[in-house]
């Protein structure tokens, strides 16, 4: 078995396991696919940025209860964003390498 085929084999197996892409969805619910998953993952993303955005403005009103939970909300949203954006960077290599073929 060569890497294309096993690639091949590993997408085949994504596309058979509904759950795999909503996670927290019932198994016996049709699932929305790609775009519905991609879609609540950048509303979390936008969650997580809020959050540490208003976490950073009530410290620095001096409102915020602990400079702890700023700090982890700070570093959850930028884990998140860094996450998105490798997502993002391989998405455009897999588009290039695709438009690269030869048909």
């Amino acid at each position: 078995m060569n890497a294309e085929t096993g690639a091949v084999q590993a997408i085949g197996a994504i596309a058979d396991a509904p759950s795999a892409m909503a996670p927290g969805a019932p198994a016996g619910a049709p699932s929305g696919g790609f775009a519905a998953w991609f879609d609540a993952q950048v509303g979390q993303l936008n969650t997580r940025l809020a959050s540490a955005e208003q976490g950073v403005q009530q410290l620095a009103a001096g409102d915020a209860a602990s400079l702890h939970d700023v700090m982890i909300r700070m570093e959850e949203a930028r884990l998140s964003f860094q996450l998105a954006v490798q997502f993002r960077n391989r998405v455009l290599e897999a588009y290039q390498e695709v438009m690269r073929m030869q048909v």
